[in-house]
């Protein structure tokens, strides 16, 4: 144990020096000294035959965080062998406490805050630097060109610039198998608003670019240039295919859009393969090197996520409850290890191929070791169809599914007591939890918080949910002795008690499983 602690701690700290040097460089890069000193020095040791002038930017700006994905994974493995992690949550307490509640940035911790305000340090810094660096040496790209008119082009091409920055950090918040997130104590769900933040900012600083350099053109009469492809500087028109690519799938992530209309939104957002190649066309090798590590490892996740969800789960049974809510047991391998309020995310070809929902993953790891369940609730209309489907005699369905993806640690375990909120389906997470604090409290000498649940439900037969707190292989007598649970719960839409001929029992469904389906495993 020592061995393995000293190993992680030499991980740990290899980890922020190289993630300090990637910070440095980008500190930096749009500097005189770095553009006139390193550059020059830098390239003349290590361009070489296989990267030629790229050698020096694949090697400061992309190897890094490729490295520190790779490390990080070493480093959660033994993260997960020993109980550091119950030790740097409670460092961490301070930090992850809330600052910021009001919108329109939501609910944001102290450490988040604190990561915003020094980006927002780095753009200010890159954007001052580059206009400074820019503005002493001023290139006039036309004979009789106005120094104002070249110091316009000069603004408009650095706020190129700036974007690109924050296009360097915009796909690690979305991939969802990340091993870096984890480092910080993120998942890819909770992480989804870095990524929402950095292409809103993203997209205002490339329209504000486009639109300078068109005012550009139009004022010094080269509006001919927007359609230059040249051969050895940048392409506009892949510029010009680029931004109509992006701001489609931008004007269909606004809120108000993507709420009333999310297959849109949806549907858009997939074109981001055509905007990322056009957008490599339009900037070129250089600059592709500095936003490679997001991408290459986004990348690298999609086509995980793609070979996992190729296959069929084993759809074993199904609970149908009264109230229109289901529970779907999946059979998994007991290798497949995962933390309270995980998420599954499930595609049922016979209702829809292309929609993939995510899911509250309700069962428990340690208490059901070759079974893995969700719970849906009957709202929507694919949920719906879903509902109908299994109340009916059914022999098999084809499920496909994606994770689970959801916390490193369990940090609710530390605290001496838990006061959950929840409404309808809501509490769903509610469920796993408390399943892990009662897997927990059958431990010899482990301490667990005492736990307190307010629910509130619209009618009496939601009320069927609570039944599902428990594994159908568990008894309440197994944990009473153990934990301390109390439970309130709150019928809101009836005023007296239904007869009991309406209320109905719950019903099991048992489908067999075809030859393609396989118990499921995270790649």
């Amino acid at each position: 144990m020592g061995s393995q602690t000293m190993l992680t701690s030499i991980t740990r700290l290899i980890l922020l020096v190289v993630f300090l040097g990637w910070l440095m460089i980008w500190t930096m890069l749009p500097t005189k000294t770095y553009k006139n000193v390193w550059t020059p020095n830098l390239q003349s040791k290590l361009s070489s035959t296989y990267f030629g002038a790229q050698g020096v930017n694949l090697l400061l700006l992309s190897f890094p965080m490729m490295l520190i994905a790779a490390l990080s994974c070493v480093y959660l493995h033994f993260q997960k062998q020993s109980n550091s992690s119950v030790i740097t949550t409670s460092r961490l307490t301070f930090w992850r406490r809330p600052a910021v509640v009001k919108a329109p940035l939501g609910i944001v911790t102290a450490m988040e805050l604190a990561f915003a305000i020094m980006f927002a340090a780095l753009l200010v810094w890159s954007l001052a630097n580059y206009l400074y660096v820019s503005f002493g040496h001023l290139h006039m790209h036309k004979v009789g060109e106005k120094v104002w008119e070249a110091k316009f082009r000069s603004v408009s091409l650095r706020l190129g610039y700036i974007g690109n920055i924050c296009w360097a950090f915009l796909f690690f918040p979305v991939t969802r198998g990340s091993s870096i997130l984890p480092l910080f104590g993120l998942t890819s769900e909770s992480s989804i608003k870095y990524h929402s933040w950095l292409g809103h900012l993203s997209m205002i600083l490339f329209v504000a670019h486009a639109l300078g350099f068109i005012i550009y053109w139009g004022i010094t009469h080269q509006m001919a240039l927007i359609l230059e492809w040249g051969r050895t500087y940048v392409s506009n028109v892949a510029g010009v295919i680029a931004i109509v690519f992006a701001m489609a799938m931008w004007v269909t992530s606004i809120p108000r859009v993507r709420r009333k209309m999310f297959e849109v939104f949806f549907y858009t957002h997939n074109l981001y393969p055509l905007y990322i190649f056009f957008y490599i066309l339009h900037v070129g090798a250089s600059y592709f090197c500095m936003i490679l590590p997001g991408i290459f490892l986004f990348i690298v996740d999609r086509y995980l996520r793609f070979l996992q969800s190729y296959q069929r789960a084993v759809l074993i049974s199904a609970r149908v409850l009264p109230c229109g809510t289901i529970e779907l047991n999946f059979s998994k391998t007991q290798g497949l290890d995962y933390n309270p309020t995980s998420i599954l995310f499930i595609n049922v070809p016979s209702i829809s191929k292309m929609q993939w929902h995510p899911f509250t993953v309700t069962s428990n790891s340690n208490m059901e070791l070759d079974k893995l369940s969700v719970v849906i609730k009957s709202q929507g209309s694919w949920s719906q169809k879903l509902y109908k489907q299994l109340s009916s005699n059914l022999d098999h369905i084809q499920v496909s599914v994606e994770g689970p993806y959801g916390p490193v640690s369990s940090h609710f375990l530390r605290h001496e007591a838990l006061v959950m909120f929840s409404g309808g389906s809501g509490i769903t997470p509610m469920i796993s939890i408390i399943r892990e604090i009662i897997f927990q409290s059958t431990k010899p000498d482990c301490h667990v918080p005492r736990v307190r649940l307010i629910c509130a439900f619209k009618n009496s037969t939601d009320l069927s949910t609570l039944q599902l707190l428990l594994p159908i292989s568990w008894a309440l007598a197994d944990f009473a002795a153990h934990i301390d649970l109390e439970i309130e719960a709150y019928v809101t839409r009836e005023t007296e008690q239904p007869p009991a001929e309406a209320q109905r029992a719950i019903q099991t469904v048992w489908l067999n499983p075809t030859r393609w389906t396989l118990p499921f495993l995270r790649f």
